[in-house]
């Protein structure tokens, strides 16, 4: 396929034109049953030309003010999100950049013009060196760490280019590095104090998305805490470990609230925060019906059952009338004595085929439930991991103890 270009175009709209013309004739060519040797080196090629077309993009992005003037558009990432239908958010973020490789960082434009950078490493770095404090680091200190981190940049990617980015004076100006590297991390405190919350929401479907910002060092830990539900992984622990790892670390959170202790915890409404279940007598015994948490809020009976092995929580049963049959016997947690008997009893969970560690599981009152007037003796008591405490309270489960004193779990039919 040949085409002809209109020799007075500008050399821009005649690469476009060349592109696009190239493109198309490769647009039927079947790729499936390419040379792995061919894959690696297109693969590779058009990374560096996706560069190298991203970096003239934003070089006319960083002149057209004129034509979104014409247009009576606010800017030229307005224009473009109403011209080509594209997000308007995703422009501004070039728009900022081809600014700042227009005005400010030559040398970063430059390397991406020429593909030796991709435009993830040119926000980056373009971002470092728009942090660094223009009153205490000179035009040939600018010049010294832009030309560090484009060199740098042959090596890493987008996330080490950051941490060096961070830690740039020490290589150019290590004399006022450690003040400014102690001034940069109270002020990124503050602000990270000031945007921490939380926004809970209702989905309407028994869930609520709750989204939360917080400073890096309480999500460090609560990362922490999380993992300690979902390690050790075990190759082989069964459906586990085909669970999703944001769905497991939404697991360990929601076993987390369960497991946190409410002496420990501020006094809410004259006590110690706790959780109090209604749920009817008949309908706690037979593992039917439902369990109130307050007006907007229920848990099936076989839901409560489970908590009643773990967590503290006060329930009010209640008779056919409605009357209070039983308020305030809390539920007892199996004590610290009788977890480390367990462990070194059990050493795993104890439903057969399981090899999740003791430490990692949860006791269960085996017979008689505590929710029934059970005891929490260690003669009932067993470990369990997280996935088959549920099993025992899912009322779509048997369960059954085998003579070596594990526990089967059978779907019914």
């Amino acid at each position: 396929m040949s085409s002809t270009f209109d020799h007075c175009a500008h050399p821009v709209l005649a690469c476009a034109d060349a592109i696009e013309a190239a493109l198309k004739e490769s647009a039927d060519v079947q790729v499936m049953f390419m040379d792995p040797g061919d894959k690696r080196a297109a693969l590779l090629r058009l990374a560096r030309i996706d560069a190298q077309l991203a970096a003239l993009r934003l070089r006319v992005m960083a002149v057209s003010d004129d034509v979104a003037l014409a247009e009576g558009a606010r800017d030229v990432a307005a224009l473009l999100t109403q011209h080509s239908l594209t997000d308007f958010a995703t422009n501004r973020r070039d728009l900022a950049l081809a600014e700042a490789l227009d005005r400010r960082w030559t040398l970063v434009a430059e390397a991406l013009g020429q593909g030796d950078l991709n435009v993830a490493q040119a926000r980056v770095i373009t971002h470092a060196l728009d942090e660094l404090p223009a009153e205490k680091v000179s035009a040939d200190l600018l010049s010294q760490a832009e030309a560090h981190l484009v060199a740098e940049a042959a090596h890493f990617g987008p996330r080490e280019l950051r941490v060096l980015g961070r830690r740039i004076l020490g290589v150019v100006a290590p004399e006022i590095f450690e003040q400014h590297e102690a001034e940069q991390l109270a002020e990124e405190e503050r602000r990270a104090r000031r945007r921490t919350s939380l926004v809970s929401t209702r989905l309407g479907d028994g869930s609520t998305r709750i989204t939360i910002n917080v400073p890096d060092a309480v999500a460090t830990r609560l990362h922490t805490y999380l993992e300690a539900f979902t390690s050790p992984r075990h190759q082989g622990a069964g459906e586990a470990d085909r669970i999703p790892v944001d769905r497991k670390r939404g697991q360990a959170f929601c076993s987390l609230m369960e497991v946190l202790d409410p002496q420990r915890l501020p006094a809410h409404g004259g006590d110690a925060t706790t959780l109090i279940v209604t749920v009817p007598l008949e309908a706690l015994r037979q593992q039917l019906g439902t369990g109130e948490l307050g007006p907007a809020d229920k848990l099936t009976a076989a839901e409560v059952r489970r908590l009643a092995c773990t967590a503290r929580i006060i329930p009010a049963v209640l008779g056919a009338k409605g009357e209070v049959l039983d308020l305030g016997r809390s539920s007892r947690l199996f004590r610290p004595a009788q977890r480390k008997a367990m462990i070194i009893r059990d050493r795993e969970c104890r439903a057969e085929g399981c090899t999740i560690p003791a430490a990692w599981c949860e006791a269960h009152h085996w017979g008689k439930p505590w929710s029934e007037g059970g005891r929490t003796d260690l003669k009932d008591g067993l470990l369990l991991c997280s996935w088959h405490h549920h099993r025992a309270h899912d009322p779509s489960f048997d369960s059954s103890r085998m003579p070596n004193g594990d526990v089967r779990f059978s779907r019914r039919t």
